[in-house]
């Protein structure tokens, strides 16, 4: 009986420190539209080809549609795992290059609008996986509900999805308000998605930093700046991504050029991110001096 619990102890913290070692990337936007969950099937299957263990958990639980872009099926998805039907992994899809897909739950209104409590259910089911992941992308649904709030804050980095629309630089600014000043996330990379050259994503990204540099203790780094490029819409119809589809098309070369710089990007010498803070931080109330204030 000792020697069992001694073993279950054992394989448990093996768990633990497989998961600590986990690069979490949240992907957000604060506006739909505007190719966010392109950019992150974008990075996962560019990092695959790589040779790292990828996982994109599908986190727009009431609009999924990672599983529809990459022509996947399957009978079931994370409101399944919330109603105790199965466990996490019998819902994990295989896509392109081994990237292991945690689909979402499309057209589900209840699994929009989560409690707390049930988006540390959901999180604390990984704890239950065996697999090695080294990125674990979360793509989320867009606005600044607190499903997407709770994901991003738990992110070892969050990444911005803009393009050069007034709606989608102000949703954006919306979400970096809140996370700031609500959340003390501080640092957010950003990406000007759809852009016409280079020039136009920097000053996409001025715009962005106007805003936030006057009325925001943020710090906001360009990582990406995305062409507009046909070939995303071609790829799309096939149901396959850009990267895969037409590797060598502008926004292809550009995202895999942002994938294989968020593998450097370092880890924070604090714990949030990892697999295993998840639930802590989710579950964490903005102190009474992380209210918002004014702008």
């Amino acid at each position: 009986m000792i020697e069992n619990m001694m073993h279950d102890q054992a394989s448990g913290l093996r768990r633990m420190t497989k998961l600590s070692s986990t690069k979490v990337i949240t992907v957000t936007g604060g506006k739909g539209g505007v190719g966010k969950t392109n950019v992150t099937l974008s990075m996962a299957i560019s990092m695959a080809r790589q040779g790292k263990k990828v996982m994109v958990l599908d986190a727009d639980l009431g609009l999924a549609n990672v599983d529809v872009m990459l022509g996947l099926r399957s009978g079931r998805n994370l409101s399944h795992v919330l109603a105790g039907q199965c466990d996490l992994k019998d819902v994990i899809l295989e896509g392109p290059y081994g990237v292991k897909i945690i689909p979402g739950s499309s057209g589900t209104q209840k699994m929009a609008e989560l409690s707390p409590a049930q988006h540390a259910g959901l999180i604390r089911a990984f704890g239950n996986l065996q697999d090695d992941i080294d990125v674990l992308l979360v793509d989320t649904a867009a606005g600044i509900s607190d499903m997407v709030l709770s994901f991003a804050r738990a992110a070892q980095d969050v990444l911005v999805v803009v393009c050069d629309e007034p709606t989608s630089i102000t949703d954006a600014y919306a979400l970096i308000k809140v996370l700031s000043r609500e959340y003390d996330v501080q640092r957010f990379k950003i990406v000007a998605n759809m852009v016409r050259s280079y020039r136009e994503g920097r000053d996409l990204f001025t715009k962005l930093t106007r805003v936030t540099e006057r009325f925001l203790d943020a710090n906001l780094e360009l990582v990406a700046c995305v062409p507009l490029d046909d070939r995303v819409r071609q790829a799309v119809k096939r149901q396959k991504i850009v990267v895969d589809a037409f590797p060598r098309s502008p926004a292809a070369l550009a995202l895999t050029s942002l994938s294989n710089k968020a593998l450097t990007w370092p880890v924070p010498h604090n714990p949030g991110g990892h697999l295993e803070f998840f639930v802590e931080r989710l579950l964490v109330k903005p102190t009474s001096s992380e209210v918002p204030r004014g702008e």
